[in-house]
């Protein structure tokens, strides 16, 4: 039997579509010079239709995750709207699929992604996504620019 395996190496520095729609465009871009085999698609691509948008990831890491921060970093039209930092693998006890992941091994994981009930006003976002392997956030596996238009007020 034939299967096809696919995997997307971004250039880095070139934007990439995660969606489009009348109300809403989301795009995102690496923020090192290294191209990555990485794929995230989010659906419905709205602020309006759903309380709850669907994520799928699809990467390969280029080191092994046993502990693993993720950082938010919100701006909203130029200024700081939110910082929030999360602790998903500690190395003890975690629930989360990504953790132990190791070096070169695909990761392919779907979650729901709850902020979206927030009625988002228009404007552009810029959301800087980070993930490290240690404590003191000196130790970077990803590092993603997104960025999101909000194209009309949800209210």
């Amino acid at each position: 039997m034939f299967g096809l395996f696919f995997f997307i190496l971004f250039t880095p520095g070139v934007s990439e579509f995660v969606c489009t729609s009348p109300d809403l465009e989301m795009s995102y871009t690496f923020c090192d010079s290294t191209a990555h085999a990485f794929m995230f698609n989010l659906t419905p691509c709205s602020t309006m239709d759903k309380s709850v948008w669907k994520a799928a990831l699809t990467w390969i890491p280029r080191s092994d995750i046993h502990f693993l921060k993720i950082v938010f970093n919100v701006w909203y039209d130029g200024a700081r709207a939110l910082l929030w930092k999360e602790l998903l693998c500690s190395g003890a006890d975690d629930e989360y699929s990504v953790c132990g992941t190791l070096k070169g091994e695909t990761l392919a994981s779907t979650f729901d992604i709850k902020g979206s009930r927030i009625k988002f006003p228009k404007g552009n976002y810029s959301i800087v996504v980070q993930g490290f392997s240690d404590d003191s956030e000196d130790n970077m596996l990803l590092c993603l620019n997104f960025t999101m238009i909000v194209k009309r007020d949800a209210f």
